[in-house]
Formats: C-alpha cells, structure tokens, sequence
C-alpha cells in the first residue's frame, strides 16, 4: 500500500481532476480520508458505484448529505447506467478550465483519475465508460497492479489505479464492513466469523430476506455466532459426513450472495439528515 500510495500521489500531478468510487452499500466505510490531503485543490467527483446492489431511498439520503456538505456526487451502475453522466459529470467539473484553453483556441484534453478502495469496481467502472474490456476487472482485490491512462474520448482521458487502503484502520465497524464487501482479502480473515457478524447485521437491516434465504426458524433471528451459522447450514442443507454443520462452506457462501447482491439491496450504512 505504501508504494501505491506514492504512485497515486505521484499521478495526481498530472490530472485535471480526481473521480473517487466508493461502495453506495458503505459510503462511509469506504471513503479514503487520506485522499483529501493527496488531491489537494484538484477537482473531485464522488461517485457511490454498485449502486444497483444497495437501498435506492438511502443511496438518495446519502447523496443529499454529500450535496448539503459542498461535495458533487452521483450515483452509478456500471451495469447499467450509461457512460455520459460521468462525461458530463467531469465537463461540468472542469467548465472554468475548459472555458479558458477554448478562449485560447485550444481543446482541452481532460484527465481524470480514477481512485477507490481495493474491489469497489474501478476497472469495471472504466470499461463501461469506454464501452469495452480495456481494464482487467475481477471480483475480488489487488486485480489492478499499476496505473493505466486510457482514452474514453479524443478530448477525455481516464486514469485505472490500484485499489489504496488506509495504514491504519481503526474503526472496527467500519474494517468488518470493508470486509464484508470484499475490500479485504478474504484470506486473512476468519471467514466464520466475519460471515456470522455479517448475518447478524442483515438481521437487522432487512431480516426477512435473511431469514427466507437461509429458511430460518422462529427464534434463530435471535442467535449470534457459530449458532447462526448452525441454523443457516440446516436451513440450506449444507451438512457434512455424519451430520455435521458445513459452517465454513455456509460462511463462503453468505459473504458471497451479499456481495452479489442475492439478498436484495441493501445498504449497511445509513445517514441521519
């Protein structure tokens, strides 16, 4: 992370302005708040990607709070919006600068990067601007390994960087649910017990699609940890030799319909206007 860091900070300098990709399921969890300092006065665009994956009436409350604290957001699917609302997004961020090299006579070409946290869809989002595979996209972190500036328009030039984290992530809620959405390796993890804090979460949030996913009893609403589990892996039948609770297979599997959005959408954070 410290060389990518010094990378970006090192790009930075050459673009006009920067467009941050943050997770519409967490929009707060999985903004930088080192990127403030690296961009400086440069133009910024805050864009809530996957937006298709999260509650429609909070991603709305969010980019109102956004709005009423001077930052220009937008929401965005790269599955399905289409690329000129990020076009237009960044001319409209740049208009003064623009304005200027036309009075010279000159087109300006713009550029613009692209920074976010590992697995929040940087490359995918890049691809759907261009209309086409020029970025290397999978789901899951550490995919893009260096900076690549590739050309959306003749006038327009987008910046693919590597996914930063923060040196110190503090915030226990807030790491968990970098976690849960794939921004941490799940390697390192304990993935039972992400899964279970997770499930736990979902209860919360939207329980009946938990409990008609996982064919959840009256009462297991209740249960926490490895018992959570328990009852997830009877209700999907996920049982190993001699009846035993599949629990670790029963984890993989809930941390990946979450992502995928097989719950229906749901946004982990919520703002108070």
């Amino acid at each position: 992370m410290a060389k990518t860091r010094r990378e970006l900070e090192k790009q930075v300098k050459l673009a006009d302005c920067v467009i941050e990709l943050i997770d519409a399921r967490a929009p707060y969890a999985t903004r930088n708040p080192e990127l403030g300092r690296m961009i400086g006065q440069k133009a910024h665009i805050l864009v809530l990607n996957k937006a298709d994956l999260a509650d429609d009436a909070v991603t709305k409350a969010w980019l109102e709070y956004f709005k009423q604290n001077g930052t220009a957001a937008l929401r965005f699917r790269s599955t399905g919006d289409k690329p000129q609302l990020i076009i237009r997004q960044v001319e409209s961020a740049l208009s003064d600068k623009i304005a200027r090299m036309k009075a010279k006579g000159v087109n300006k070409t713009l550029r613009a990067m692209i920074v976010g946290i590992p697995n929040v869809g940087k490359s995918t989002f890049i691809n759907r601007i261009k209309g086409q595979a020029v970025a290397k996209a999978q789901d899951r972190p550490g995919v893009t390994r260096s900076t690549q500036w590739i050309k959306i328009t003749p006038f327009l030039e987008l910046l693919d960087t590597p996914g930063l984290l923060w040196p110190k992530l503090s915030d226990e809620a807030g790491a968990r649910r970098l976690a849960y959405l794939g921004s941490i390796k799940d390697e390192i993890m304990d993935t039972e017990a992400l899964a279970a804090s997770l499930l736990k979460e979902l209860l919360v949030i939207k329980p009946e699609a938990v409990i008609e996913r996982y064919k959840l009893k009256p009462g297991d609403e209740t249960l926490e940890g490895e018992e959570l589990l328990n009852a997830c892996c009877r209700g999907r039948g996920l049982l190993l030799s001699g009846g035993r609770f599949d629990t670790l297979r029963c984890a993989s599997l809930a941390l990946d319909e979450f992502r995928g959005g097989k719950l229906g959408k749901i946004t982990l954070e919520r703002i108070s206007l």
